[in-house]
């Protein structure tokens, strides 16, 4: 059985230590087997296998043989204030525990690999600004392992209620909340809710990340219209309504997203809060039409999807298998255009990129999709995470003609 808890930080130096780390071995998705070394945070040197071990500085090695590295994924849409709380009854919205769980939930997705997470918090309601606290502390205790960001999400902007909102969102983007985002089909004016966000988005210049899955495409289309200019970039999710539609409604929504420069970032793996219906929106017909799909994890084990992994390769694995992409474009949706839609630089495993990386026992994509255990996480040029699995069969004749591990341990690949 696979142990997805991630290792303490103690696996490597301190994030301050610019010390060169040297990966030996290392398969890339090309076929080609290299050593890459890392040091200040970038990719230094990438070369033959062999062909930097003995280079000056060549620094604390890690052996690859027989793993499969990738540039590491990213999350862009988890809620970190109510991960997790599925078995606890009623959501306990104490600073304390939030913190804890925000904490918790973005240990389980750097495990995965995800070296980057964009966390959804709600502001108002019962718990006013305390949320977004707990998931900043959270933030701060985990700097130099994993990236956590937050959207700040009001219930409602408009009318004699949307005043109070108002004010507490940009006191949230004071505080810290990096992107401004909320749920408009959740408030009685939805068109009132998006032109309030993205006026004071504009007014801090900050990104755009709104919750919708809203069935009418004018509705969307006229988010797109809105939205279009607006920098630095809107996203939308998880937008699944829009698989709902008959084709030709759909793809002409597609195309004015697409023109606007929106992100659209599906949910895969499961449910959302103020989301009616399961299901992800239609990838391959926005692709087509030239958006930006990126695919999140939403939910982690609350109310509105009582289990889940926060695992980025669960995610493509769903793409690639339900909705037919290749396995190298479901994990763009989780590394590349994921990044992206954060508003972080690419990731090559060349030099001059960050050294934000994921090693995956395995030969090729596919199969690193498909059974994906056995992880090495990289941020920053520092292991952060190690996630590893075994495998035993009973002493047979089948296991033994197959050379498979008998009264023993072998790795899950």
């Amino acid at each position: 059985m696979p142990d997805s808890r991630p290792r303490p930080p103690h696996l490597s130096s301190s994030s301050g230590d610019t010390a060169a780390l040297l990966l030996c071995g290392a398969r890339l998705t090309d076929g080609r087997t290299v050593d890459v070394r890392l040091s200040g945070g970038r990719i230094e040197a990438v070369g033959t296998a062999g062909s930097l071990a003995g280079a000056r500085g060549a620094g604390t090695r890690v052996d690859l043989k027989g793993y499969l590295l990738l540039p590491a994924p990213a999350d862009p849409h988890t809620h970190a204030d109510t991960a997790l709380s599925a078995d606890a009854g009623p959501v306990s919205y104490d600073p304390r525990d939030v913190q804890r769980r925000a904490t918790e939930a973005a240990l389980l997705h750097l495990g995965h690999g995800a070296t980057a997470v964009r966390a959804h918090v709600r502001l108002g309601e019962v718990h006013g600004l305390g949320a977004l606290t707990a998931v900043l502390r959270a933030r701060r205790s985990l700097r130099g392992l994993i990236d956590l960001t937050t959207v700040a999400m009001p219930r409602v902007l408009t009318g004699v209620a949307g005043a109070d909102g108002l004010a507490m969102l940009r006191d949230a983007l004071k505080m810290g909340a990096c992107a401004v985002g909320g749920c408009p089909d959740l408030d009685p004016d939805p068109t009132g809710y998006v032109e309030a966000v993205l006026e004071v988005a504009a007014e801090h210049g900050r990104p755009v990340d709104l919750h919708t899955d809203a069935a009418d495409p004018a509705r969307l289309a006229r988010l797109a219209a809105m939205a279009g200019g607006l920098r630095p970039g809107v996203t939308v999710g998880p937008c699944g309504a829009l698989a709902r539609l008959p084709e030709t409604a759909a793809g002409r929504t597609a195309d004015r997203l697409a023109a606007a420069g929106v992100t659209v970032v599906c949910l895969p793996q499961g449910g959302c809060g103020g989301v009616q219906e399961r299901g992800a929106a239609p990838v391959r017909l926005l692709r087509a039409a030239g958006v930006r799909v990126a695919a999140g994890s939403g939910a982690l084990r609350d109310v509105s999807n009582p289990v889940g992994r926060g695992d980025p390769l669960e995610a493509a694995y769903l793409l690639a298998s339900r909705e037919g992409l290749s396995p190298e474009d479901a994990y763009d949706t989780v590394s590349a255009s994921a990044r992206a839609a954060l508003g972080l630089p690419e990731v090559r495993v060349e030099a001059g990129f960050p050294a934000e990386l994921l090693a995956v026992r395995g030969d090729g994509l596919a199969g690193a999709l498909s059974l994906a255990y056995s992880r090495i996480v990289v941020h920053g040029a520092r292991v952060v995470a190690r996630t590893s699995a075994v495998r035993e069969y009973c002493d047979s004749a089948a296991a033994a003609e197959l050379g498979l591990p008998r009264q023993g341990r072998g790795e899950v690949s």
